[in-house]
């Protein structure tokens, strides 16, 4: 009889765990990044900031620059003070890890693993104690699930007489994490200078140049010298131009450039205008006095008379170096940060150098240059529809940004098409330009070159269905941001009680579903019509909420599953699109503040304080009264699963109506 008892209640408890497993395994709030705060402190007023940043085991957080708009970088934003000024922005440490992710188009991600280290330099202006204060902002993930979480306030206090270093700077590797992106960025300078060279404003002065050097020098030697000077100093003023740059802008205006809006929409602009002038509209220029008197000095003799020779050059080119120099200090900003602009520059300059110094130590080479004419212009041209091209891309991001939904995939491709077929049929000499010349037979080179632009005009086209082009993965919004045979995919209205249509706004429903983007309003029309809620909490930068889209939920059963058995409401809990300030506010999670500003912040203590998880993806199933159906599941890539988990809570669905 006892040992009945002790089994009976074996068994209770028993059933008790098993109730209780599936709770525990949903029901917590993820933190896997753990961030620690030290100063150190030098003898020349002046203090270095460390966030040290320890990453659970299988997580991994994104860098400053993750290598895409539609991931979330890790970005520190500080309160205004009058006790200091920073140096610079803030500067990882150490190399991230490189992956290509085929969920952003196979665009190169940039994280960390276990650790991560960020530094921020001060000048102190304060003689005594003060705290920095601040947030930092970030998204962590591992390989089923991402996080989103709202910034995460810092107070550093930095005590001035305290000269003794906390975190000695031995114990970090201090490797700059950015050495492969400024090889990128040097290679795209040197590629925009070699373009350059042959623009009709730079490629006649080569010969003029050289062989001036060569006749006033007295010896070949003495000639080498003076234009090997004059190519350094070409190199000196566009690496001088790059550091200008930086520093009228300042370190954390080139940081913004990446998920700015405006930024984003001022270089479309920018860009747009700089094409125009290569397409021969106008040309942008410099007053003419100011390059006069420039020129002037070059008459002067010796290194100063060098040196404002190769001034005059680059003013004297601006029409034609301008456009590509804009573009590249645009890129330089946005992809490398504060160095970004001086490697960008070093390369556009050497390139541009190069052919001074090696004409001149070998002069019989100027034979072998093709005489300036029509073909100069041509070149041109064809920047201009690149720099078109490139235009797109900003405005591309600064859609993405606010998700307008106007420059979708599809639309972004078709202007690309547009832009590669006139580049390929003017390059035929089917159409003109101003300052064109007459277009008598077609070069080789120009057929081959023609070739190239039609054949990727049409490698486009299939990208309109649906097709992957790996050959641009990147550059086009991602294959999700895109438009359905019926529009775009998620203008779907539905009907609630009263008659109003409530998707007024173009958002995102994954694969054309219809769904919501409002609990609220979500919930009313399940009650309407008498079916399970479910809750999809997404992310627009979670990867792993695009496999579940693209792999699970394309799946015809389970896309017939998703349209006909549950009223799906999507709620993105890193959308920053601002509340109304009636309804920002500050609640409590535990002991911590949570700070609802954005609509993202709304879904994600929404998340946080119902089902006490903060991790995306995350599919819950409601009945009417907002009880669970069933124990909610993260990511999976089973589909089969995930049937049965749909089919289970539908079953439970009809259940509970019956009663």
């Amino acid at each position: 009889m006892i040992f009945f008892y002790r089994k009976s209640f074996i068994i209770y408890v028993a059933l008790f765990l098993l109730a209780f497993i599936p709770v525990v395994g949903y029901s917590q709030i993820v933190n896997p990044v753990k961030w620690d705060y030290t100063v150190n402190i030098s003898d020349n007023n002046e203090a270095e900031l460390v966030f040290k940043a320890t990453i659970d085991k299988a997580w991994h957080l994104y860098s400053l620059q993750p290598g895409s708009l539609d991931v979330n970088p890790t970005t520190f934003t500080f309160d205004p003070s009058n006790d200091y000024n920073r140096i610079d922005s803030v500067q990882q440490v150490g190399s991230p890890v490189k992956k290509k992710e085929p969920v952003f188009d196979n665009a190169e991600l940039s994280f960390f693993e276990k650790e991560a280290v960020f530094k921020q330099k001060i000048k102190i202006k304060s003689d005594h104690a003060f705290v920095v204060k601040g947030q930092v902002s970030f998204q962590a993930c591992n390989e089923s699930q991402c996080i989103f979480p709202p910034p995460t306030d810092f107070e550093i206090t930095v005590d001035v007489k305290k000269k003794d270093k906390i975190l000695a700077d031995n114990t970090i590797s201090t490797e700059n994490n950015s050495d492969q992106s400024f090889i990128g960025i040097f290679i795209k300078g040197f590629l925009g200078g070699l373009a350059a060279l042959f623009t009709p404003c730079v490629f006649p002065i080569i010969p003029l140049t050289v062989s001036f050097f060569t006749k006033q020098s007295k010896t070949r030697a003495k000639g080498i010298a003076n234009a090997s000077i004059y190519s350094l100093a070409i190199i000196l003023i566009y690496v001088l131009l790059g550091m200008a740059v930086t520093l009228i802008f300042g370190s954390d205006a080139l940081n913004a450039l990446s998920t700015s809006v405006w930024f984003n929409l001022a270089f479309f602009v920018l860009l747009v205008v700089f094409a125009i002038s290569f397409l021969g509209a106008f040309e942008i220029t410099l007053p003419s006095s100011f390059v006069n008197k420039v020129d002037a000095q070059s008459d002067r003799g010796g290194l100063i008379g060098i040196f404002f020779m190769a001034f005059t050059l680059s003013l004297v080119s601006f029409s034609c170096t301008g456009p590509i120099i804009g573009t590249l200090l645009v890129d330089a900003a946005v992809n490398g940060n504060i160095k970004g602009p001086f490697w960008g520059m070093f390369g556009f300059s050497t390139a541009l150098a190069l052919p001074f110094g090696l004409f001149a130590a070998f002069p019989g080479w100027l034979n072998s240059l093709p005489k300036s004419g029509g073909w100069l212009n041509s070149v041109k041209v064809v920047l201009g529809f690149l720099e078109l091209a490139l235009a797109l891309k900003f405005a591309s991001n600064a859609d993405l940004v606010v998700q307008a939904g106007i420059i979708t995939r599809e639309v972004f491709l078709v202007l690309w098409i547009i832009i590669f077929g006139l580049m390929g049929v003017y390059l035929l000499g089917w159409i003109k330009f101003p300052h064109d010349s007459e277009l008598k037979h077609l070069s080789i080179v120009r057929l081959f070159f023609a070739a190239i632009a039609l054949s990727f005009t049409f490698y486009l086209i299939p990208g309109l269905w649906g097709a992957p082009l790996k050959l641009i993965s990147g550059f086009p919004p991602p294959a999700f941001y895109s438009e359905s045979p019926e529009g775009f995919s998620s203008s779907k209205s539905i009907t609630i009680l009263d008659g109003k249509q409530i998707q007024k706004k173009k958002e995102h429903c994954p694969n054309n579903l219809p769904c919501f983007h409002d609990y609220d309003e979500a919930l009313a029309y399940a009650k309407q019509v008498g079916k399970p809620l479910m809750i999809d909490f997404t992310g627009w930068a979670c990867v792993n909420c695009r496999k579940m889209e693209e792999k699970v939920w394309s799946d015809p059963e389970v896309d017939k599953r998703l349209r006909n058995d549950v009223i799906l409401v999507s709620l993105y809990v890193d959308d920053k699109t601002e509340l109304p300030a009636d309804q920002q506010t500050i609640k409590k999670i535990g002991e911590r503040d949570f700070k609802i500003k954005t609509i993202g912040n709304k879904w994600s203590y929404f998340q946080a304080s119902h089902y006490q998880t903060n991790t995306q993806p995350q599919y819950i199933l409601l009945d009417n009264n907002e009880q669970l159906l069933s124990s909610p599941i993260s990511y999976n890539p089973d589909i089969q699963n995930y049937i049965n988990w749909l089919d289970e809570a539908k079953s439970e669905f009809e259940k509970r109506n019956k009663k």
